[in-house]
């Protein structure tokens, strides 16, 4: 799946695939003349699309059809506290794969990780990239936001927006798979750093009406606990029933 605007995804409309996705389809994926691709937005829209062209710089594409696919009901967003090294990443990968609309980097006060500067703004183009990989990778038709580092204030402020809000927490006693999840609306998941949420954080976020759960008997990585409790509540939705193709 390639990555091209909206505007330029109607039936009979010739693209021309160039930049890092041209040359990424001609190059590394050799593509040829007549074989049929896959274009995106990134937002709802994906077209099927013949090559009838290859160049050095990439490809010259003819539109064939185009399929429209709704926002995704409910919205799922994960706040993921900024993990150790490159595992942010991993998480930002793996989430992205499982279906999560929304990343909200989390700087919880637990976090050894530090976005400062420059620094914090490579990290955080590091997460969009891979996010808008990923998507590709995984053929979503509507791509995750990664958006701006938040701080506990403005975590609490989606907590109390959202439709269902939960918090992972070792401690708790109520399953996150025995948790009911809405049809419609925001569901947000806060997954806490490695040293867990600090107590006056995990207040904030019950105070604002979020539901403090466990996922089970084992005690996860951060880096793995947002991928595995965005799994739980998406097998409760209707997000994952089958496609007719594939009935």
């Amino acid at each position: 799946m390639f990555l091209v605007s909206s505007d330029r995804l109607r039936a009979g409309d010739i693209v021309e695939l160039d930049g890092d996705e041209g040359r990424h389809a001609a190059v590394v994926r050799r593509i040829r003349t007549g074989e049929h691709i896959e274009l995106t937005d990134g937002a709802g829209h994906i077209a099927r699309a013949r090559v009838v062209e290859v160049h050095k710089a990439g490809l010259t594409c003819e539109v064939q059809e185009r399929t429209d696919v709704p926002p995704p009901a409910p919205r799922l967003t994960v706040v993921q506290a900024l993990p150790k090294g490159d595992r942010g990443e991993l998480a930002v990968e793996v989430m992205t794969e499982v279906g999560v609309d929304t990343i909200v980097p989390w700087s919880a006060r637990r976090c050894i990780t530090q976005w400062r500067g420059e620094r914090g703004d490579k990290a955080l183009r590091k997460w969009r990239s891979t996010a808008r990989e990923a998507a590709k990778q995984s053929r979503r038709p509507w791509f995750p936001e990664v958006v701006e580092l938040a701080g506990t204030d403005a975590v609490t402020e989606r907590v109390a927006a959202a439709e269902l809000a939960l918090v992972l927490n070792e401690a708790a006693e109520p399953p996150l798979a025995g948790i009911g999840v809405p049809t419609d609306g925001e569901v947000v998941i806060v997954v806490g750093p490695e040293g867990g949420i600090e107590e006056g954080e995990l207040r904030a976020f019950t105070d604002a009406g979020a539901r403090a759960v466990r996922l089970g008997p084992t005690v996860l990585r951060t880096s793995t606990a947002g991928v595995v409790a965005a799994g739980i509540v998406l097998s409760r939705t209707g997000r994952w029933a089958p496609h007719r193709s594939e009935e």
